[in-house]
């Protein structure tokens, strides 16, 4: 039997947690449930408009910029310098943790690297979006995009730069000289001011200072003692900047790759690449979606599985599995594990389908493709599997789940190739097969 625990802290491990579709797969659980093994569990990408939903203890909580590793175990919490962060969101976040009686103190520590979204950055996101009319993206609006195109601009603020309140009004004011005219001559909007953004920052600017510090060298240190590390990613790896379906992506790295620069560990430190995929695919936000299904089954799967996002609360649009996508995403990150969440969710379907090809052209083609155009003119060739109709909920040991239910999991993993060694049964701890 597969002990993870015992393998987890007899060697090294650095695990990446990675989400194998297009975000919302569950990583949250999974990080909450493995942090008890682990030192260190850091974010290493993305901001604000990701959200881990918790639920331990009758209690549940959204964490948006801080690490899901907070509350089983007293593992210490990096935000990475791959992570941009809202430091408004980030201190009504604090508060919310402070309110379920976790210190913080040496448990959170944010990098100085990690660049800093401020006002400027939302008011642009969603001037752009709304001009896109009817291509749009589908962003949360909260300035995540905008303020990575400031830090590969070389014009970014980090949270170093917290530190000195003269330094950091004169490089809001030294941003602000081009924003404005954008502002004013090409969105017809006004202007923003320096003074009031600092003053807006300065709360911010007090409650963060104590968490600011060089997290590549704690990091490193950690290595050199041999200390187990959870890499905690947001989004998916669909819709990864590079190799999502481009432009309908997010605007950082959540792939393997991604977690290495946004966090300082070197790729060979990794030894395990974890990839979370619900038990059937959603989506939030515009682009292509194969398996996407509009019609009883896709609106039982968003009813069963409470499909609406953590951040925005828009209602995800839902299909079943796609194991072309899922193999990608394998490939793409070297995943050597798998977590399969929300199986609970199909226990009263009467069949179940898994994609296990295309047709293009009229050609078979198992190649997930990287134009979005391209995905669109995909059909999707289902194999069918008979419903289990029972509850998988409370089971803890995978021999105990019903017959087609094993057979439907074991399928899934003869195909990509990779084993399930955590399947979850609803949104609790409790809730968990490990294997």
């Amino acid at each position: 039997m597969y002990n993870s625990t015992s393998f987890f802290l007899e060697f090294m491990a650095v695990r990446i947690i990675i989400g194998a579709q297009w975000g919302d797969e569950g990583k949250g659980k999974i990080v909450d449930l493995l942090s008890a093994e682990t030192k260190y569990v850091v974010r290493y990408q993305g901001g604000a408009n990701a959200g881990h939903t918790l639920k331990f203890d009758d209690k549940t909580i959204v964490l948006h910029l801080i690490p899901s590793g907070m509350f089983n175990g007293n593992a210490k919490c990096v935000i990475g310098n791959g992570v941009v962060i809202d430091p408004i969101a980030l201190i009504e976040e604090i508060e919310e943790v402070k309110k379920l009686d976790v210190d913080l103190k040496d448990r959170l520590y944010i990098s100085s690297s990690a660049h800093v979204i401020l006002p400027y950055h939302k008011v642009l996101d969603q001037l752009k979006e709304k001009s896109r009319g009817k291509d749009a993206i589908g962003t949360t609006g909260r300035g995540i995009g905008p303020a990575y195109v400031s830090k590969v601009s070389r014009i970014g603020i980090r949270m170093i730069d917290l530190l000195n309140e003269e330094q950091l009004e004169e490089k809001i004011k030294s941003n602000l000289a081009d924003i404005n005219k954008a502002l004013e001559h090409i969105y017809g909007e006004e202007k923003l001011d320096t003074k009031t953004i600092m003053a807006s920052l300065r709360e911010a600017i007090s409650i963060t200072k104590p968490f600011i510090h060089n997290t590549t060298e704690i990091l490193h240190n950690a290595l050199e003692n041999s200390e187990p590390i959870l890499l905690e990613g947001a989004q998916g790896s669909l819709l990864d900047v590079d190799h999502g379906t481009y432009p309908y992506v997010t605007s950082s790295s959540p792939t393997a790759g991604g977690a290495c620069t946004g966090s300082g560990i070197p790729p060979l430190s990794i030894t395990h690449a974890l990839g979370i995929t619900k038990a059937y695919c959603t989506r939030v936000g515009n682009g292509p979606f194969p398996t996407e299904l509009d019609d009883e089954e896709g609106e039982k799967l968003r009813k069963n599985g409470q499909e609406f996002g953590a951040t925005t609360g828009r209602p995800r649009r839902c299909g079943w599995l796609d194991l072309v996508a899922l193999k990608y995403a394998v490939r793409l990150n070297g995943m050597n594990e798998l977590a399969l969440t929300k199986l609970d969710v199909l226990d009263d379907f009467e069949t179940i389908k898994v994609c296990t090809h295309y047709i293009k052209d009229g050609n078979e083609t198992h190649v997930f493709p990287l134009d979005a155009d391209d995905v669109d003119e995909l059909k999707p060739v289902y194999k069918t599997f008979p419903g289990w109709n029972r509850s998988t909920r409370d089971i803890s040991s995978f021999s105990d789940l019903p017959e087609k239910a094993q057979e439907y999991i074991h399928f899934i993993e003869d195909f990509i190739g990779v084993k399930f060694t955590i399947v979850s049964t609803g949104p609790k701890r409790n809730e968990t097969i490990r294997r």
